[in-house]
């Protein structure tokens, strides 16, 4: 039921950010919920909809009358935007589900490159982050994380 209700609250603030931004975020994909107290460095997040890498996570102690509340601080892994929340840290918080993947450069055109899923054989496009630029070229194996509908290239892997 607690899952329920979540969901068709963030749905709503899904669609009130779709209505006033023109993006739509977070429709794709699926999440899970755990406690804050359970987030490390290096753990992934969803905030405001967007899936983020944890960077830090600051626990202040519990005040007389107040829990303790936890600040994490986190970098968007598809717009490498930082961003920061806090919530008590007994609340509950999504956990996007990621996947990692290989795949194979297949043509490489300015900033974006042409994958080979290499399981699947399924073709996809992703732009090129700005530390790879150099070092994508065709025939190589990449690296891709995948979360709610996106792909982002995160390393290269070397000669396929």
């Amino acid at each position: 039921m607690l899952r329920t209700n979540a969901y068709l609250s963030f749905s709503f603030i899904s669609f009130c950010y779709f209505y006033c931004y023109g993006e739509f975020i977070a429709d794709e994909g699926s999440y899970n919920l755990k406690t804050v107290s359970e987030i490390g460095k290096g753990s992934y997040i969803l905030i405001d909809g967007f899936p983020c890498r944890v960077v830090s996570v600051d626990l202040s102690s519990p005040g007389k009358h107040g829990s303790a509340k936890a600040r994490i601080t986190a970098v968007g892994i598809f717009d490498n935007t930082k961003r920061t929340l806090l919530k008590p840290s007994h609340s509950e918080i999504e956990v996007p589900e990621i996947l990692k993947k290989r795949a194979q450069v297949v043509s490489v055109t300015g900033t974006s490159a042409q994958l080979m899923d290499t399981e699947t054989y399924e073709m996809f496009d992703v732009t090129i982050p700005d530390d790879l630029k150099n070092e994508v070229a065709p025939g190589k194996e990449v690296e891709v994380l995948e979360a709610m509908g996106k792909k982002a290239l995160t390393r290269v892997l070397g000669v396929a």
